[in-house]
């Protein structure tokens, strides 16, 4: 199962013990990923502590093949998002 956003507002308006105004938390949330969209659109990386790092990486055009047709066509170069977790992160992932 898929962790979102909500499941994250509710599980932030829980540990304050209900104190926070659950609209406020998403604001802080859409704030949060509108600012790293941001730095990513710019091709900047963005890295947070313990967690890890958002890279973009620039993909060449390459051959690819229509599996309709079968057809040869050349897939133009693209921007993409990669994720390294961070060695705190993968050391948690592993000890369990």
């Amino acid at each position: 199962m898929s962790l979102t956003k909500a499941d994250v507002i509710e599980i932030i308006n829980r540990r304050f013990a209900n104190t926070l105004q659950k609209k406020k938390i998403s604001e802080t949330i859409e704030i949060l990923l509108e600012i790293m969209k941001e730095t990513l659109e710019e091709g900047e990386d963005v890295m947070i502590s313990g967690f890890g790092k958002f890279c973009v990486k620039e993909k060449n055009a390459r051959k690819g093949r229509n599996p309709a047709t079968g057809e040869d066509m050349l897939l133009p170069g693209r921007h993409v998002v990669t994720f390294k977790c961070s060695g705190a992160l993968r050391d948690k992932m592993n000890a369990k």
